[in-house]
């Protein structure tokens, strides 16, 4: 109900528009007094829908002030620049120093023959000591 006002004080303002306006004119004046509440309501509900509807649009506003920043500072050929850039080995992801580059194996100093093959001694394989002993008697 109303805030502030007890059954009492209504039932006391009731009585005095009973008195005031009459016992034939107070259903039109109460008639009259719903419409204006609603009036009331409504325009308090259309109020707060236009201060939302502001409050929404201010949120739009700032957005598009961001996006229009971003767009500002995002150069498209760091962007490419960053994209084409070669990926990083699984060390430098890690922290780890990558491991030094394999020495290359140096070339044989076997004699070729005129072909540029090796000799048919360096084709067969070294006597493992396994084998050295299954073949003594």
């Amino acid at each position: 109900m109303v805030p502030g006002l007890s059954l009492e004080h209504i039932v006391i303002l009731g009585i005095i528009a009973l008195v005031v306006v009459g016992p034939k004119d107070l259903p039109l004046l109460l008639r009259k007094l719903g419409q204006w509440t609603a009036r009331l309501r409504g325009m308090a509900q259309e109020f707060r829908t236009g201060f939302d509807e502001l409050a929404r649009q201010a949120e739009l506003d700032e957005l598009k002030r961001e996006v229009e920043a971003l767009r500002n500072t995002t150069n498209l050929s760091s962007i490419r620049n960053e994209i084409t850039k070669p990926l990083g080995t699984m060390e430098t992801y890690a922290g780890v120093s990558p491991p030094p580059p394999a020495p290359a194996a140096p070339e044989s100093a076997a004699p070729a023959d005129n072909n540029g093959a090796a000799s048919v001694e360096d084709e067969q394989p070294a006597e493992t000591p396994a084998a050295a002993a299954r073949s003594a008697p």
